[in-house]
């Protein structure tokens, strides 16, 4: 009998025991795609995190137009996805009319509110860290003129560029802000060579530093620093690296944790529908440092602007807001 008991013992250590099997994830990207090395990069960044920490499956479709975001999100949820993802303020009316539909589906969107016992809605509180940002831009600044450059005109990104200008004015109340948008549709966040003739022309109007919040079209300004020996501020992700030297920034929006949350959330059962609003007390929001900005920044500047994050998270600063005009 210990034999035979030894023997079965010896089998069943060699037996593979099955993977745990993680949730299955499906991403709908705005126009911007997953390589706009800014919003939503960051949000498929969140999701292979996802994947190497918890095993997700992770699929995803970017969107052609505006118009295909109703029926790709009913194309996910039709099929055996835990967690269907909208990235972006233009999904907000299609998620509307597709949770309801799919009450027994999971669902996030990132930067827009959609109430309903399945969905999860991701706010940001942008305006605080266009704050800091901008507060570095004047620090910066030898001209006292630096730049903004939004890519769809809509309330979201006006709330970076009011936050930003607030920024600015705390440092120097003299600067000059000079604000441009790219457009006033979806293409606005796939234009690069929009950017870089904007860029252009606020250099020429004296601007030495320039941040942007148009996604994919930020490439443009980029370009357009490095040929004029300026500065610009990156958005979302942290995109230092992408001119280093030539970018004193980045104001970070943490969709990547947002994003990965949602998912843990839902791999340990406990998915709670609502609305997560994360600014810079919640390690939503921040701006970038690293080696390749490390040289940019004094530490005097650090400094100063790490003051004001501590008092925008302490209540002693208010940052206005473009969606209460405060």
């Amino acid at each position: 009998m210990v034999k035979i008991f030894a023997i079965a013992l010896a089998l069943v250590s060699f037996v593979t025991l099955p993977a745990f099997a993680g949730p299955k994830v499906a991403i709908v990207f705005d126009k911007g795609g997953k390589d706009d090395k800014s919003f939503n990069s960051s949000a498929y960044a969140g999701a292979m995190e996802g994947k190497a920490k918890l095993g997700a499956e992770v699929k995803y479709v970017e969107a052609p137009d505006a118009n295909s975001f109703e029926s790709l999100l009913k194309a996910f949820a039709k099929k055996d996805f835990d967690l269907i993802i909208a990235i972006g303020v233009a999904q907000s009316d299609a998620l509307k009319k597709v949770a309801p539909l799919f009450p027994q589906k999971k669902f996030l969107i990132v930067d827009s509110e959609v109430q309903g016992p399945n969905v999860v809605t991701a706010l940001f509180q942008e305006q605080e860290g266009s704050y800091l940002v901008g507060a570095l831009a004047a620090m910066k600044s030898k001209t006292g003129v630096v730049g903004f450059i939004g890519g769809m005109d809509i309330p979201l990104i006006r709330r970076f560029q009011m936050g930003y200008e607030a920024g600015v004015k705390k440092i120097n109340p003299a600067a000059k802000v000079m604000v441009n948008y790219i457009g006033v549709t979806g293409d606005a966040w796939h234009n690069p060579p929009r950017a870089k003739e904007l860029a252009f022309a606020q250099i020429s109007e004296k601007a030495d530093v320039i941040f942007h919040a148009a996604g994919a079209s930020g490439g443009g300004l980029f370009d357009a620093v490095e040929e004029k020996n300026i500065l610009a501020i990156g958005v979302d992700s942290n995109q230092n690296w992408v001119k280093p030297g030539r970018v004193l920034t980045s104001m970070m929006k943490r969709v990547d944790h947002a994003v990965y949350d949602v998912v843990a959330d839902l791999a340990k059962g406990k998915f709670a529908p609502g609305v997560r609003r994360l600014g810079l007390k919640e390690g939503g929001i921040d701006y970038a440092m690293d080696s390749n900005n490390e040289k940019l920044i004094t530490p005097e500047m650090k400094k100063k602007v790490d003051e004001l994050k501590a008092d925008v998270i302490s209540g002693k600063i208010k940052v206005p807001d473009f969606y209460t005009k405060k």
